[in-house]
């Protein structure tokens, strides 16, 4: 990265740091995204159910509301965990990038963007992440990096 246009670090004694702890930050980025849609997924499969979920996303205009809310459901608990593991990463983290950019359209773009009102604030910076994350990859410290094979 000492190229033309590169930028150079004010302290230059923080470039082993920073080379360091690139790929562990990636991954502490990547674990907590899919511990987050984990938690969220776990309480629509435990609290409201396949039927509670429908019925919301029926009423929210996803019909058929059950297919919706089984897609939701999966993607947010055994595609969250592959993301958490770093499992089939990018087609998870795109699968759940699009899933979000649905809620984030159909539910949160009209309440505005405060997410204590119910806005987008907190989607968009889910999505952005998912996509940034669908890009990259699991990462060095992955179930995909392990066996040497990603999409």
């Amino acid at each position: 990265m000492n190229g033309k246009g590169a930028t150079k670090l004010i302290y230059p004694g923080l470039a082993g740091f920073y080379d360091t702890w690139r790929d562990i930050a990636y991954t502490l980025l990547r674990v907590c995204i899919g511990y987050i849609l984990f938690m969220h997924g776990w309480v629509k499969l435990t609290g409201a159910g396949l039927t509670g979920v429908g019925g919301y996303m029926a009423k929210q205009g996803l019909v058929p509301g059950t297919a919706f809310a089984g897609a939701a459901i999966f993607l947010e608990t055994v595609g969250a965990v592959c993301l958490l593991v770093g499992l089939f990463t990018r087609f998870f983290a795109a699968a759940l990038a699009v899933e979000i950019g649905i809620a984030f359209l159909v539910v949160h773009m009209s309440r505005g963007f405060s997410a204590s009102k119910g806005g987008f604030e907190y989607v968009l910076l889910l999505g952005v992440v998912l996509f940034c994350i669908a890009i990259r990859g699991g990462g060095p410290y992955s179930v995909d990096r392990a066996i040497g094979k990603e999409l």
